[in-house]
């Protein structure tokens, strides 16, 4: 691995408990990859109050959600309503947004930041990482008591949770991460609300 990415969930914190989080592991700018950057029960984590906590600490922000956010508006990322994340990553606006966290690691000590808690439960793992370790880009998460875990350490911990064996004779490790991948993403994709005459299609 040449560089690392960092992620983050903002969950319930307070905005200073946040930022403080982020200076802790040196991270000067994050890419925010939900796909509606708002949050009613959290407005200290709205798009455009959060830029400006950032911006008095001297961090930057960027807005990825449409490039990398979780509830993509490409039809063809559907099926029965439901994003399939193997469709998402393969569209030129996905790759695009992994290109721009790739160039920028070049500059800055980036933080995907998405809501949930555990990176687990978060396409930012699922989906996001997983490509970036395609392209030989570490990655760790920071947890919600501030600790690093390593994405390897994450996949292990995925794999237990899903009670896939870690060690199998007639498959590889590739597999059984592979596996683990499409259970978890499977159990966390986007489901579209049906609208007026349309069932298959995003509401964003």
């Amino acid at each position: 691995m040449t560089a690392t990415v960092y992620t983050v969930g903002h969950s319930t914190h307070p905005a200073a408990h946040f930022v403080q989080l982020l200076k802790n592991h040196g991270i000067t700018a994050i890419a925010d990859v939900r796909s509606q950057p708002y949050s009613r029960m959290n407005p200290q984590f709205n798009r455009e109050t959060l830029r400006g906590e950032l911006k008095e600490v001297g961090i930057s922000y960027v807005f990825l959600g449409r490039e990398l956010g979780a509830r993509s508006s490409d039809e063809s990322c559907y099926v029965n309503g439901k994003v399939q994340y193997d469709r998402l990553a393969q569209t030129s606006l996905f790759q695009e947004g992994i290109d721009r966290v790739e160039q920028g690691i070049s500059t800055h000590r980036i933080a995907l930041m998405c809501a949930e808690k555990d990176p687990l439960t978060c396409h930012r793992s699922i989906l996001v990482c997983r490509h970036l370790i395609a392209r030989n880009i570490g990655v760790c998460h920071i947890v919600d008591d501030g600790k690093l875990e390593s994405h390897d350490e994450a996949i292990a911990r995925l794999l237990r949770e899903l009670k896939i064996e870690q060690v199998d004779l007639f498959r590889s490790r590739n597999e059984l991460v592979a596996e683990a991948y499409s259970l978890r993403g499977e159990q966390i994709a986007y489901v579209a609300k049906p609208t007026l005459g349309v069932s298959n299609r995003a509401t964003r």
